[in-house]
């Protein structure tokens, strides 16, 4: 529930395999009963995967206390599993449902009998439970209680306006425990005041069985609580093991954020991309000296390198470091001229990158490394009602090449003609990962835009099989097409 957000039957099949299958997550809650007839399409695509592998039993469907309506959905749709939703709170039942608690059980029963004749598992969610507890604690034990004696699996208590600090959470789920000793309880936490991490700790030691997360925090309003933090925290603050594969957690992270267009921020915890880069020399100084700036979560525990940035606060270890993962070895005098010339473009707000030193060192040393595949030209058409084309001349060994391509936009086709010249001189491509593109705040048509493009491929100065290259104009295409130029002479020389 992400404003924005509509998976494809095929993106949440996709996201599904991966949380079970590589992620190792005991349970997905993949679809709400009744919303459409694509979305019980793609629970009967999901199901008919799991049966093959034996899933069916962590497929779960958010239901309602419709009696039959929302059972005969799952039904329909191959699931095994309905999470009740039901209200938590008085407030709640008085204005929403304008009925009596008494009259509330009566259906709640009425549904779960139903599921049961069905051979459906139920799950109750107790809707808004954080404000029943404070607002209307007697409600919420005589509803818990009364739902407690139904065939039920599990309770979910969830903070559904992510209202509760940690001490109230301890509070709440102690007062839960007290009353419900011998039933499962899970917490489902909601981040509206940044505290769904800590809410989610607080809840586990106060005896909860389960957590609810969601992969990159993606959720209704500030989002639900995000898994990678979740996972890290409990397995380093509380000591508890869960099933959690911590190295699939980045690409989890990307392949959600990808399907969900939902970029995360560069400085998000654990999965952001700039999380493990040290940006200080002096921390650079200090993990070359002993990891003095490295704490307990490590960048190889989720499948990622640590970095250190190149700017006007880079020092001698941030250079040394960066050609240490290029797997050079400068004179001290070249590596100063290095460090001054990144700390010079620092201060003129210029972004330096890994890939960016090998063109510093050919350049100071008297070479022009980008004059191994050079663009000449490129001309590209793209508009309302045109088929984009480009033409595009190179020269690459001394020789001048020529192709035109066709595409969906007009990089698409620049990247066409582009393929041509490649397969010509019998050099591949490396795969385009992500695109992205950056106007600063405010800027106005004619601003400078910076294109930063991620590729797979062999390249040098990828420990991880990725890179990145950067390209600033005013147009947004040609920034592109420097960014491909620094690329293409990145693996060619």
């Amino acid at each position: 529930q992400t404003q924005g957000v509509v998976f494809s039957s095929q993106e949440k099949l996709n996201i599904a395999k991966f949380l079970l299958l590589n992620t190792k997550v005991d349970r997905v809650q993949v679809a709400s009963a009744r919303v459409s007839r694509g979305e019980k399409e793609t629970v009967r695509t999901i199901m008919n995967w799991a049966e093959k592998e034996n899933l069916t039993d962590r497929i779960e469907i958010l239901g309602f206390v419709d009696k039959n309506a929302s059972v005969d959905w799952i039904l329909e749709s191959g699931a095994r599993t309905l999470n009740l939703l039901t209200k938590g709170s008085e407030k709640h039942l008085i204005h929403q449902l304008k009925k009596t608690a008494e009259e509330h059980l009566e259906d709640i029963k009425a549904t779960i009998d139903y599921a049961i004749s069905k051979s459906i598992q139920v799950n109750v969610y107790m809707e808004d439970w954080s404000n029943g507890f404070l607002n209307s604690p007697d409600y919420v034990s005589k509803m818990a209680k009364a739902i407690s004696q139904f065939p039920i699996q599990r309770l979910f208590l969830p903070d559904t306006l992510g209202v509760l600090s940690p001490d109230e959470t301890t509070k709440a789920i102690s007062f839960m425990k007290n009353i419900l000793p011998n039933t499962k309880i899970e917490f489902h936490g909601h981040n509206d005041y940044d505290l769904s991490v800590a809410n989610c700790l607080a809840a586990v030691n106060a005896g909860v069985s389960g957590l609810h997360v969601s992969v990159n925090g993606l959720g209704e309003r500030a989002g639900n609580t995000p898994l990678e933090a979740v996972i890290t925290a409990v397995h380093d603050k509380l000591g508890i093991k869960t099933n959690i594969i911590e190295s699939e957690i980045t690409a989890l992270s990307r392949l959600v954020e990808v399907f969900s267009g939902k970029r995360i921020s560069d400085n998000r915890p654990i999965v952001g991309q700039d999380v493990f880069t040290q940006t200080a020399g002096v921390h650079a100084d200090g993990d070359k000296k002993g990891n003095l700036y490295a704490n307990a979560i490590l960048p190889e525990r989720f499948g990622r390198k640590r970095s250190y940035a190149l700017g006007k606060l880079a020092g001698k270890a941030s250079i040394s470091e960066n050609l240490k993962q290029l797997g050079m070895v400068l004179s001290q005098e070249l590596e100063k001229k290095i460090l001054d010339k990144v700390i010079e473009m620092g201060d003129q707000g210029i972004i330096v990158s890994t890939e960016d030193l090998p063109f510093l060192i050919a350049n100071l040393s008297g070479e022009d490394l980008s004059t191994t595949f050079q663009i000449l030209s490129c001309e590209v058409i793209s508009g309302k009602s045109i088929s984009p084309s480009a033409k595009l001349k190179v020269k690459y060994k001394s020789k001048d090449y020529f192709a035109e391509g066709k595409g969906d936009g007009g990089y698409d086709a620049f990247m066409d003609a582009l393929r041509k010249i490649a397969h010509a001189n019998n050099f591949e491509l490396p795969e385009l990962l992500d695109y992205q593109v950056r106007i600063p705040p405010g800027g106005k048509t004619s601003a400078l835009v910076e294109t930063i493009i991620t590729w797979s491929g062999n390249v040098q100065s990828s420990q991880t099989n990725t890179f990145r290259t950067i390209g600033l104009d005013s147009d947004q295409i040609s920034a592109a097409i420097l960014a491909t130029e620094k690329m293409l002479n990145l693996i060619l020389k």
